[in-house]
């Protein structure tokens, strides 16, 4: 009932944002003999500002067509070199990299938005590497009969992507994925397996929740796991390819990390209806383009979000030495040839200070001078993957820790 109830909700909201446009529209439009009475920009950019908040969002596009090489335009290609049920292998080249350019295998979140989130990580990273990313599906659009995905697929999954980039990548997860990368780096290194990443760099990763516990790790710990597979899981509804498939939807992940800082996007909203009747629509468009690609959710399947709400926030296996994978357990002390470096926001709200830096207490064998850890003063979660901070502080030094073990 929650799936088809919020439909509903999504529907009436989608006719009632096509409404307001119109009225933007109309009020805004030079041929509106009521434009000389006054009034109409506030009453326009009203309109306007609940139009875009109440709008529908799919799948955003990369539209990454080219990037800046010492000042002159190089043309990006995008191309899907390996589709897989629940994700995809993406490729981005652009016509100048050079022959020998290392591989980076950037992994996204699968934790309710799409690959596109990370844009901005890519599009750092293209000009001095050959990048691919993981394009993880909406569980909605997944059919029953392609069968479960759970959090060992996941790990499944990254082995298969390493393997097709072949010996010698490195691998870059940003959030959610630090802790199935550093499981599937371990794994691989007790394997001795040739296609093991030779870096590993992990950006606000909760590898150990236990250190600097924020909003996300207390309210993934206050209650038990059967109440989160009774309140927040759905299935499909039948309009979907995934019909009858068991997930935890993208709008519930989206309603809890709004009303988490409700205050902050009520002011955003706030700022960009001031921008708008002041005619600053630079401005209003810069917030429009965040809100555009972070209310565009896609859900994940049931069995990989209780396996990590199980794993990662409440009985923290790995940092205990107690994750399985497939019936084996991973021993981060295998690790002793992978450079790791670990990146922390200094305002992470998510992924507190600490959890990510525990990746390098994990890994007593593996040498002092493969390992580096990285504290971005002012950054907050999403900064230290994204924005004029990521481009400028941190992006450089994950470009030289990959130059230097390449």
């Amino acid at each position: 009932m929650l799936y088809h109830a919020y439909e509903l909700q999504r529907s009436f909201l989608s006719s009632a944002s096509a409404i307001a446009t119109m009225g933007a529209n109309m009020l805004n439009s030079p041929l509106n003999p009521m434009t000389f009475f006054g009034g109409e920009p506030i009453m326009a950019s009203a309109l306007e500002v609940f139009a875009h908040a109440s709008a529908p969002y799919g799948k955003p596009a990369f539209g990454i067509a080219t990037v800046d090489i010492d000042g002159t335009p190089s043309a990006v290609r995008e191309e899907i070199v390996l589709k897989r049920p629940f994700g995809d292998l993406i490729r981005f080249r652009h016509e100048k990299l050079a022959k020998d350019a290392p591989r980076l295998l950037i992994v996204a979140p699968m934790s309710g938005h799409y690959a596109t989130l990370l844009r901005g990580t890519v599009a750092r990273m293209i000009p001095k590497h050959e990048v691919y990313i993981t394009d993880w599906a909406d569980a909605r659009d997944v059919p029953l009969k392609e069968g479960r995905f759970d959090l060992d697929d996941y790990i499944d999954y990254l082995i298969g992507f390493l393997e097709h980039v072949g010996p010698g990548a490195h691998m870059l997860a940003v959030c959610q994925p630090s802790v199935p990368c550093f499981a599937a780096a371990a794994l691989m290194s007790a394997d001795q397996h040739p296609c093991r990443p030779k870096t590993l760099t992990m950006m606000g990763g909760p590898i150990d929740t236990r250190e600097a516990p924020t909003a996300v790790n207390t309210m993934a710990t206050q209650r038990p796991l059967a109440w989160f597979e009774h309140n927040v899981i759905a299935k499909v509804p039948f309009q979907y390819k995934g019909a009858g498939r068991k997930v935890y939807p993208g709008f519930m992940q989206l309603t809890g990390f709004m009303t988490m800082n409700l205050g902050n996007h009520m002011m955003s909203h706030w700022e960009m209806y001031k921008h708008l009747v002041n005619g600053d629509g630079e401005s209003a468009d810069a917030t429009k383009d965040f809100y555009d690609e972070y209310r565009s959710v896609c859900d994940m399947t049931a069995e990989f979000y209780l396996q990590t709400v199980e794993n990662v926030f409440q009985t923290h296996s790995l940092p205990k030495g107690e994750f399985m994978h497939r019936g084996k357990r991973i021993d981060p002390c295998a690790i002793t040839d992978i450079a790791l470096l670990a990146i922390e926001g200094e305002r992470d709200d998510i992924s507190g200070l600490g959890q990510t830096r525990a990746a390098l207490t994990l890994t007593p064998k593996l040498p002092k001078a493969k390992k580096k850890y990285l504290m971005a003063e002012s950054v907050g979660h999403y900064g230290i993957f994204n924005g004029s901070k990521w481009r400028e502080r941190i992006a450089p030094v994950v470009e030289d820790w990959i130059a230097s073990h390449n």
